[in-house]
C-alpha cells in the first residue's frame, strides 16, 4: 500500500514527536523500577539534538533548501535514533552509557551533515 506524500509526512512527524515525547511518558515505568531515570542527562542531550535537528529541517524546507522527501527521510533517521536511545535506556534501567551516547551522537552527526546549515 502506497500512502500519499502528505500522509507519509504527517505519519513521520507524528512518529518523531512520539519518539521524542515517549521518554517523558514513561512515568509508569518508574513506578515499577525505582532506578529508572526518565530524564537522565545523557538521554536528554541526545533527545535535545534530535529536536534541534528537526527544527533545522523545518527551517530548510521553508527556505527551499530541502525537498519534502528529503525532510521526510531526515526526520525518519532522527526518529530511529531517538527510538534507539529509548530502547537502550529501557535495557539499562533508565539511562544510556557514555559509549552508547557517543554512538548515538555519531549517528546524529552523520544526519546533521545531510541536513546542512
Amino acid at each position: 500500500m502506497r500512502l500519499a506524500p502528505r500522509t507519509t509526512s504527517l505519519l513521520l512527524i507524528g512518529l518523531t514527536a512520539l519518539a521524542v515525547a515517549a521518554p517523558g511518558m514513561a512515568g509508569d515505568v518508574s513506578h515499577r523500577d525505582p532506578h529508572f531515570q526518565n530524564h537522565h542527562p545523557r538521554r536528554d542531550q541526545v533527545l535535545d539534538r534530535t529536536q534541534m535537528q528537526n527544527r533545522r529541517i523545518t527551517r530548510q524546507v521553508r527556505e527551499g533548501e530541502l525537498s519534502h522527501a528529503q525532510a521526510r527521510n531526515l526526520r525518519y533517521r532522527d526518529a530511529t535514533i531517538a527510538h534507539r536511545q529509548q530502547v537502550l535506556a529501557h535495557k539499562n534501567g533508565g539511562y544510556i552509557t557514555k559509549q552508547q551516547q557517543a554512538n548515538l551522537n555519531k549517528r546524529l552527526n552523520a544526519n546533521s551533515k545531510r541536513i546542512g546549515h
